[in-house]
């Protein structure tokens, strides 16, 4: 009978085994971590120090980029660690936890970017009421519906884990702590698990993807029949591909991971895809909201104008 214990530390494997890749793996991410941090730090700076931003739109891409933030080090600065030290481990709490975030943050990010499409549904297809629907008491309990679901969410999963039973390798083939690679390592029978990560985040995922795209082909529609005008139907076409772009580049990958099921043949693939969507893309989402949009350009001017002429000040 194969014997079975509880494992007290889990071992990363990382991104790669070749020594020499390390330091160039190690630059590569600390400067794509660094942008995130500057980037989606300045959108948050700015949502809230800027009053024409006060807006739903920027609250909720102000939690997205507070979302980015927090998605990113749940996985970026342990693998920095890990690149430059020997001793890989991590206790099976800390596992736990790190997975529960790593979910949570996630689920999060998908759900709000569902909510933030139906806000460029209401806006453009129902101006006149758009500031009576979207009141900032309807923004605050959208958001927080989508933290709690997806706290609740993440805590199946991490419930669900941490109750498996876990023999032989302590090495986890992965550069964090994720439901797939960890069900490769269990002794016990994970079909319950596997069909929840399928079903239950498939579900979550695709459901707020095909919603966000039903709002984008409504209001599509809306403009090309109700609305001839060109450039109000190319500044609609303009912030739903900036969405749809984003949409693609977060959902994409997710729906690749943890729809299929868990096998060690895929673990490579779901590596590439765990760094799009846990490193790459919390980057690309400030210049792909911020690049073609004069509000949030013109308050990024004016607030570092600001400090440029009092730090020109304080010289003088």
């Amino acid at each position: 009978m194969e014997n079975v214990t509880t494992m007290n530390e889990f071992l990363l494997l990382g991104l790669t085994g070749v020594q020499e890749l390390q330091p160039f793996f190690f630059g590569i991410f600390l400067i794509i971590y660094l942008i995130n941090l500057i980037g989606n730090g300045s959108i948050l700076v700015m949502v809230v120090l800027e009053p024409q931003l006060h807006s739903p739109m920027y609250f909720f891409l102000g939690n997205l980029s507070c979302l980015d933030i927090s998605y990113s080090s749940v996985t970026l600065p342990k693998l920095l660690v890990n690149l430059v030290c020997s001793r890989r481990a991590i206790s099976f709490l800390g596992c736990i936890i790190q997975l529960h975030f790593f979910h949570f943050l996630g689920s999060t990010e998908a759900i709000l970017l569902a909510i933030m499409a139906f806000d460029r549904f209401v806006a453009i297809c129902n101006p006149l009421r758009y500031t009576v629907i979207m009141n900032p008491q309807v923004c605050i309990l959208l958001a927080a519906a989508a933290w709690l679901i997806s706290f609740f969410y993440a805590l199946m999963h991490s419930v669900m884990t941490a109750h498996l039973s876990f023999c032989g390798s302590q090495k986890l083939n992965h550069f964090f702590y994720d439901v797939k690679p960890l069900l490769e390592l269990a002794c016990s029978d994970t079909l319950l698990n596997q069909w929840l990560l399928s079903i239950v985040t498939g579900s979550i995922s695709m459901g707020a993807f095909f919603l966000t795209l039903l709002s984008c082909f409504y209001v599509i529609g809306f403009l090309l029949f109700k609305n001839r005008s060109c450039r109000i139907l190319h500044k609609a076409l303009s912030t739903c591909a900036s969405h749809f772009m984003v949409v693609c580049l977060f959902y994409g990958p997710v729906g690749f991971t943890y729809i299929r099921p868990a096998s060690a043949t895929s673990m490579i693939q779901d590596r590439i895809m765990a760094i799009m969507y846990s490193a790459v893309t919390p980057v690309l989402n400030p210049l792909i909201y911020t690049l073609r949009n004069k509000e949030v350009m013109m308050a990024l001017k004016k607030i570092f104008g600001r400090k440029l002429f009092k730090d020109w000040q304080q010289h003088h």
